[in-house]
């Protein structure tokens, strides 16, 4: 069914629930509430005659209808864009980087002014993103994705290696002071970044210590919500030097001497990737400030 001129407010509050995963965090970003958004979603897909999300407890996934729509939605988006700019004379040079807004913070920020004005030509847009995965459905052109770099659905290239190590609260390195890490880390809460997270697997290997099959693990993609969920003492988690903070300030304390020194941040291009001059540009000024 063709879609009519009214319609295309609610393709707009589609792409917001399907790049935030969530009707709340799309109400949150529309200024409306979130039964608004799930009116407005059903109404689409009554139009549509389909059915575009699946609804779970952890929030909303695109069904392959909307991920099709999706990818149309933006192609549609992008084609409007190019438009409006080439009436006001700007080549269209947008590139959208997506980041948790961990790392956004802590290393992009002070450094972001610098790009702006070496590009000026170039619209940049920053995505803050919890789960950096289908990057080229959630309309990314690249990423900076923590871990090992170990990964096949994405092109990487190592920007920021900084080692991982393990850290928790006072409470928590006073009791591996008394006992040690290999007594006090069988009665711990291990705090994952998503569901298939090798990271501590890796780093009990490193350490020397046994793996065990453990229950008491916490899944906290967003790292800022991690780092809080140390300091109140619900587990330890693997860091890096971006804490540096929290550790001056005796918020948090690295546990052990032991690292991952191939952790750290990487570049990372969906595939296929198109290269662009503002890809290759903001690749290379990463290159230059690590």
């Amino acid at each position: 069914m063709p879609i009519e001129f009214r319609h295309h407010d609610l393709l707009r509050v589609f792409v917001e629930v399907a790049q935030h995963g969530s009707f709340s965090d799309a109400a949150d970003a529309l200024n409306l509430t979130k039964g608004a958004i799930s009116y407005q979603i059903k109404t689409l897909e009554t139009v549509l005659e389909m059915t575009l999300f699946r609804r779970d407890p952890r929030g909303v996934a695109l069904t392959r209808n909307g991920q099709n729509l999706l990818m149309a939605c933006r192609s549609y988006y992008l084609e409007i864009e190019s438009e409006v700019l080439a009436l006001k004379g700007i080549a269209n040079q947008s590139l959208t980087v997506g980041m948790s807004s961990y790392f956004a913070a802590r290393w992009l920020s002070p450094r972001l002014m610098s790009f702006m004005q070496m590009h000026q030509s170039i619209q940049l847009r920053i995505q803050p993103m919890i789960q950096l995965f289908d990057l080229e459905l959630q309309g990314v052109d690249i990423a900076i994705r923590w871990g090992n770099g170990n990964w096949d659905d994405v092109e990487i290239t190592p920007f920021l290696p900084l080692p991982a190590f393990p850290t928790g609260n006072a409470e928590i390195f006073q009791r591996i002071q008394a006992v040690g890490m290999e007594q006090t880390i069988q009665h711990l809460t291990l705090l994952n970044d998503h569901d298939e997270s090798n990271a501590w697997t890796d780093w009990l290997d490193i350490a020397g210590l046994p793996r065990q099959i453990r229950r008491d693990t916490l899944i906290i993609p967003d790292p800022n919500v991690r780092v809080q969920a140390v300091i109140d003492g619900q587990g330890i988690a693997l860091m890096d030097s971006l804490i540096q903070r929290e550790l001056d300030e005796k918020l948090l304390f690295r546990l052990s001497e032991q690292e991952l020194s191939e952790y750290g941040y990487f570049i990372a291009r969906p595939r296929p990737n198109v290269s662009a001059k503002s890809i290759e540009a903001f690749v290379e000024w990463l290159k230059q400030n690590e």
